[in-house]
């Protein structure tokens, strides 16, 4: 993509490979499979997979659980594989020599068979030496391979040759790239300037881009999925290293970034495109998300349904563990309003179970103003990953309130978006599908207040001072809703009106009031406190 998007004709700034160091155990993980396969399709060939072939796992042999004949796996993939003795060094440095000379749209798969343990004879060749059981041999072993006896950190002076060599040739190509690159530079002045900025992170702050955005005009009830159209539209061109895709669901989740091509080849796609499909793949395409994270030049988001956030939870993990601030996820249908799907589709505990990450932001918007600053905030954050949970069901506009008020409240993961008319007897707390209740049943309360909380965890990086002017003390008496478990909300709230079950299959609107989502009961809930 980076080649696609800045190389020119005149100049190559971008020629590099990617590698990936695995294990037995790594190709027994169904991601491995999701990522072959949409890294063979695609064609990408500068991808080179070592794989470290000791036929070990750590219970047992590798033998005792698998047997396959990987090297047809890969090639079925569409793969071109080789298969060395993975102890030759001069066999592996000339294999890895010809997998990058090897420009034929297969990615490389490079099968090195070795010995676990090599020299260690108590437990050489066994899974015991996976683990610790080979400690005690450490000493003997040195002396078998040839190691100086009673030298714990031994270098040999071939090895440090060797580094000074590289270091020296290192330092040759890089002086010629940075010549090819000044010259790329000052013929392609903004290119480079949006190049840099790209890889500095650097994009307009969050305050100004909200700002700068306009308006989304909407009155209507909408669905925020659909707001999130407008929304990613515009952050894509104040932002142009932005790319996002989606596991088959462009369709429902509305995240294709119009113009900016599709990602790949063949059929209409380009390596220069914006949108890719990564299939039904959800793991894989999170794995791929913290792969752009780390290369560091383009932000990326992924888009599948809520429910589905569970096939690629280890990698939101990752991505929040590793402060991956480039990677977004785009989570819609994301409630029991998912309706005739059923329970199955309606992830009741999903939310709750995002904003337990450590460092992962978890926005649900509940208007198309919200929508754009939720957007806004996934591409400004440098903390760490957002999650954006978005609606398939149509939701009420806060027209009452000005857009640019929603927005900087919305930013802020928690605002008045209701201030009570009278003395304050009770806040309510709401967000996404539920603020739209939490207004209307306001409407009868003098003293009831709103807030909208689209994100706790930005709300929680607040001032003190701006906490307590949206959430005071000194009013006990709050009730929070929404239409998903309820255990964090009690955080906020002596009471909670949530669905602490799983939903049924019937029309979404009629799923929300059997199970409490309607204003009526948000009310009576309010008249018993």
């Amino acid at each position: 993509m980076a080649a696609a998007k800045y190389n020119t004709e005149e100049h190559t700034i971008f020629d590099h490979h990617i590698y990936a160091l695995a294990g037995d155990g790594c190709f027994q993980e169904g991601v491995s499979a999701e990522a072959a396969c949409f890294a063979a399709h695609e064609g990408l060939d500068n991808l080179v997979v070592l794989y470290d072939s000791n036929e070990v796992t750590l219970d047992k042999m590798a033998e005792y659980t698998q047997s396959e004949d990987i090297m047809k796996r890969y090639d079925a993939y569409g793969w071109e594989t080789f298969e060395i003795d993975g102890h030759d060094l001069d066999t592996v440095e000339a294999t890895i020599a010809a997998a990058k000379a090897s420009k034929n749209g297969k990615p490389k798969f490079i099968k090195c068979n070795t010995i676990i343990g090599k020299g260690m004879e108590e437990t050489e060749g066994t899974n015991a030496a996976h683990g610790e059981a080979g400690v005690p041999y450490v000493d003997k072993t040195k002396v078998n391979i040839g190691l100086p006896e009673g030298e714990q950190w031994y270098v040999s002076e071939g090895t440090r040759e060797f580094f000074d060599g590289v270091q020296s040739k290192n330092k040759g190509v890089y002086d010629a790239w940075q010549e090819t690159y000044a010259a790329w530079k000052e013929a392609n002045p903004d290119m480079a300037k949006e190049l840099e900025d790209a890889v500095a992170d650097n994009v307009p702050a969050a305050e100004d881009m909200i700002a700068d955005i306009p308006e989304t005009g909407a009155e209507a009830a909408e669905a925020t999925r659909v707001s999130g159209i407008f929304a990613i539209n515009e952050v894509s061109k104040r932002v142009p290293n932005y790319v996002s895709g989606s596991a088959d669901l462009h369709g429902s989740t509305r995240n294709y970034i119009a113009d900016g091509g599709n990602f790949g080849v063949g059929f209409d796609k380009s390596y220069a495109g914006k949108n890719l499909y990564f299939g039904i793949r959800e793991h894989a395409m999170g794995a791929i998300l913290n792969g752009f994270g780390y290369h560091g030049i383009f932000k990326a988001s992924g888009s599948t349904f809520a429910v589905f956030v569970d096939y690629f939870r280890p990698t939101i993990r990752v991505a929040s563990l590793a402060e991956l601030n480039r990677v977004s996820y785009i989570l819609t249908h994301d409630s029991i309003g998912v309706g005739e799907d059923g329970p199955t589709h309606q992830p009741v505990e999903t939310v709750s179970g995002l904003r337990v990450f450590p460092n992962l932001d978890v926005y649900r918007p509940a208007d198309a103003e919200e929508t754009v600053a939720a957007y806004v905030s996934s591409v400004t954050r440098k903390e760490g990953p957002t999650a954006l949970i978005l609606s398939r069901q149509n939701l009420d506009q806060n027209t009452a309130m000005p857009a640019m008020e929603r927005r900087t409240g919305a930013l802020k993961g928690a605002y008045v978006a209701k201030k009570e008319e009278g003395d304050l007897d009770v806040i309510i707390i709401a967000t996404g599908s539920e603020v739209q209740h939490a207004r209307k049943a306001a409407a009868d309360i003098p003293g009831a207040r709103v807030v909208s909380m689209p994100c706790m965890e930005a709300y929680e990086r607040q001032t003190e001072e701006y906490k307590e002017s949206v959430l005071p003390s000194t009013c006990t008496k709050r009730i929070a809703m929404e239409a998903g478990v309820s255990g964090l909300w009690y955080k906020y709230a002596s009471k909670v009106v949530g669905v602490d079950r799983f939903g049924m299959s019937a029309p979404g609107d009629i799923v929300m009031k059997e199970l409490g989502m309607t204003p009526e009961n948000l009310s009576a809930k309010i008249a018993e406190m």
